[in-house]
């Protein structure tokens, strides 16, 4: 096939050379788009809640003396139906590790280091200006944010990640990372191999670009033979590098459309409530303003592309002169300071990890 010739992509392929929503101007415009309030930023701070991938096992072992995370994992069990301070603790990790167990354990381990975080340095709680989640870690910022409550947030992650297993065990998916030259040309891979999927009689195939992490970073998922395809000729798009992930399947591409019903229709019954922190969607980096803007959010997330750069962008853009907030990443591991540091590494200096 010549890679002369480029085949139409979906709108999100746009994404993959702009690092800013559709009508910016420029870098400046981002700040306008975040609500921050007129104090020294140093006296505020922005919670980060990671995704599927952080877990671990013996994640919430540092937790347990603190006051009510205890209570939160017995509650959370008892709605899911099995120990999930057990399996966070004592794995195993292919347990651990399945969409299904990963994404509850994850929101509870990171609603727990909030907890922590209150207990040892209240004030940075209290002066939370902004919350944003890594796909499953937005529902940890919405329900630290008020607009769930706990027991909603516990049921929807079951929801959410059950169907995303059974979604991703239809057809052969995953998702990798590829790091690019600054020449790279990630939507045009994708696209291509979507074609050649196509031609080669492939049902249902698709590839895009999932996730935005940094610049010339970006996660892809698709069906096997598409990641396979873009792999076997990474120097052509000008990729440096292509790392498969330990994950089930295609997650925030039309591969998880299975997924999409089920829960729409949990989030039909669940009671929300406008966010009393300001969150960020991954959808489009902007934060929720109701009940229904959540609710429509979440659904699209599926499917859609986390760009959790373009978040990046939007909480800490400012003037060099303007110092940064404190920020802390309210869950297992460091993965959200890591990437924080490739796209403002001044911010990232304000960045901490709560143990879990």
């Amino acid at each position: 096939m010549s890679l002369c010739r480029l085949p139409s992509g979906p709108a999100d392929d746009r994404w993959a050379t702009s690092l800013y929503p559709e009508g910016s101007r420029g870098r400046q415009s981002q700040a306008r788009r975040s609500r921050r309030p007129p104090v020294d930023p140093r006296a505020t701070s922005v919670l980060l809640f990671p995704g599927q991938g952080a877990q671990r096992v013996g994640m919430a072992d540092a937790l347990l003396p603190f006051p009510h995370v205890a209570d939160m994992f017995e509650e959370a069990s008892a709605l899911l139906g099995y120990d999930l301070l057990a399996l966070c603790r004592d794995g195993p990790a292919r347990e651990l590790d399945r969409t299904d167990r990963a994404q509850p354990a994850l929101l509870v381990t990171s609603l727990a280091a909030v907890e922590r975080l209150r207990e040892e340095r209240p004030r940075v709680v209290e002066s939370c200006m902004a919350a944003a989640g890594f796909s499953v870690g937005e529902l940890a910022a919405l329900a630290f944010a008020g607009a769930l409550s706990f027991r909603d947030a516990v049921r929807l992650a079951r929801v959410r990640g059950e169907a995303m297993q059974l979604a991703a065990e239809l057809a052969p998916s995953g998702m990798m990372t590829v790091i690019g030259r600054p020449e790279a040309r990630v939507g045009f891979a994708c696209a291509l191999a979507r074609r050649w999927c196509e031609e080669h009689g492939v049902e249902g195939a698709d590839c895009r670009v999932s996730a935005f992490l940094f610049p010339q970073c970006k996660v892809v998922a698709g069906s096997a033979e598409a990641l396979e395809f873009i792999e076997q000729r990474a120097a052509e798009f000008g990729l440096r590098r292509c790392t498969r992930l330990r994950v089930a399947g295609a997650f925030h591409s039309e591969l998880m459309r299975p997924a999409v019903e089920p829960l729409r229709a949990a989030l039909r019954r669940t009671k929300i409530t406008a966010p009393r922190v300001p969150v960020y969607s991954n959808v489009d980096a902007r934060r929720y303003r109701s009940a229904e803007q959540v609710r429509r959010q979440l659904v699209l997330q599926l499917t859609r592309p986390v760009k959790w750069e373009q978040t990046m962008h939007v909480l800490y853009e400012r003037s060099p002169d303007v110092p940064f907030p404190m920020t802390f990443e309210c869950g297992p591991g460091s993965s959200l300071k890591t990437i924080l540091g490739k796209v403002n590494a001044k911010a990232a200096d304000s960045c901490e990890s709560v143990p879990t």
